[in-house]
């Protein structure tokens, strides 16, 4: 897998992640795990979303 997440794209994955899941937890509704994708795809710097439409967020030297 190559990097496609680049840095500003982890920042605001971490951070809609954090307040999906808060927002979950508040609510008490399983929707909240729909952060933990932004959480995991975030975290391995790769998401599958972006591959069809062959868009990449990362730098092209850390790839």
């Amino acid at each position: 897998m190559t990097c496609n997440v680049g840095k500003t794209d982890r920042i605001i994955r971490y951070a809609m992640g954090m307040i999906i899941i808060l927002l979950g937890v508040y609510f008490n509704s399983w929707w909240g795990a729909v952060g933990l994708i932004l959480l995991l795809t975030a975290t391995i710097r790769w998401c599958p979303a972006y591959i069809p439409f062959g868009i990449s967020t990362c730098d092209p030297d850390k790839r």
